[in-house]
């Protein structure tokens, strides 16, 4: 997948020089070395061209990254966070450029990672609509997907993310819109961030100079899509919005209906919404018969647009339970693989 965890960790890489290029992996490599990718090859590549800290991307780039690949695209070091990359052989996919001086690392975002969320999405199968009384074993059931009876590796294992002032901060464009901009308002849940949001926020952004993105509760979300949405907090989808280059401001929490208030406090001069039944921006559903872009139609400034993509937060999870025995084998190898690192490094201990 592409989270808010990988666009942290450029951010971070991007402060250690002028150009960030980023390499990202085909499919093929990816099923190879780890297992069935979530997003297929070209939605991740422009996903990952979409986050506003990088400068270039390297499609189909080698899964072990070598002294030749960093020469070839003239880079003076590549950048890793700092939780090992192993290849299928169980091989440190960094260790040629570690060897040459030549690797710089940063650190990981704590409690998100594929395998957390590709957990989160599996509790949505008829597990998740069990009595009350049961859910907790469900919940844990998720939560054990990739743990190995022997051990568990310190970098996938499933952790609470805490979000802070200083992370959304670093994430936030911090500038207001200039007098002269014409600012431009959307909603929606934006979970599990996709090529449909990235789609449909790049289309929005053309009706003007400053896009503000609202993003509703996740009690809200919960109301009109039911089971166990939003797969991701408000916080971690209020990052995922915010690391992608349209976006300029959010709005935590935004009511689900855009009031005069809300158009009035921020100078909206167009409200854009996605006429298919996009998660990314339509909000109509049976959560209240009001209309919520009611306002915004009887000031003139509605609008509908078509992103091009019929991505949706649905699909990504039908990907999943579709897939699941494999993912739950990509997810325990890989977790037995970091493991007996781990435990190489003395990172963790076995109980005897």
């Amino acid at each position: 997948m592409v989270h808010f965890g990988h666009a942290n960790q450029l951010r971070q890489a991007k402060q250690f020089g002028q150009k960030l290029i980023v390499g990202v992996h085909n499919d093929e490599e990816i099923r190879l070395h780890k297992g069935p990718p979530v997003f297929n090859e070209q939605e991740r590549y422009r996903m990952v061209a979409g986050i506003k800290w990088v400068d270039e991307v390297v499609e189909n780039a080698p899964y072990q990254t070598t002294v030749a690949t960093l020469d070839k695209y003239q880079c003076d070091f590549c950048i890793h966070g700092d939780d090992i990359t192993l290849t299928a052989d169980g091989k440190d996919t960094y260790q040629e450029v570690k060897d040459e001086k030549r690797y710089r690392e940063c650190k990981r975002t704590c409690g998100v990672s594929t395998t957390d969320l590709v957990g989160r999405m599996l509790l949505l199968t008829k597990n998740h609509h069990t009595q009350d009384e049961h859910i907790e074993q469900h919940v844990e059931r998720a939560r054990s997907l990739s743990t190995d009876n022997v051990a568990m590796s310190p970098w996938t294992r499933v952790s609470r993310f805490i979000p802070t002032t200083t992370t959304i901060l670093e994430f936030a464009e911090g500038r207001p819109p200039k007098p002269t901009d014409k600012v431009v308002y959307v909603t929606g849940s934006f979970d599990l961030f996709h090529i449909g949001h990235l789609a449909f926020l790049e289309k929005a952004k053309e009706f003007g100079d400053y896009l503000i993105v609202g993003i509703l509760s996740d009690q809200t979300v919960n109301q009109y899509k039911g089971s166990n949405h939003p797969i991701m907090s408000i916080h971690e989808r209020v990052l995922s919005v915010l690391a992608y280059k349209p976006v300029n401001e959010v709005v935590f929490g935004a009511p689900y209906e855009i009031t005069s208030d809300i158009l009035d406090q921020f100078n909206v001069k167009a409200v854009v919404n996605g006429f298919r039944d996009r998660d990314s921006s339509t909000v109509q559903c049976s959560l209240t018969p009001i209309d919520p872009f009611a306002e915004a139609k009887r000031r003139g400034i509605y609008h509908e647009v078509d992103s091009g993509s019929d991505m949706t937060t649905d699909l990504i999870i039908d990907r999943i339970i579709n897939h699941r025995l494999e993912y739950e084998t990509r997810n325990r190898k890989k977790e037995k693989k970091e493991a007996d690192v781990a435990k190489a490094l003395n990172l963790i201990k076995v109980e005897e």
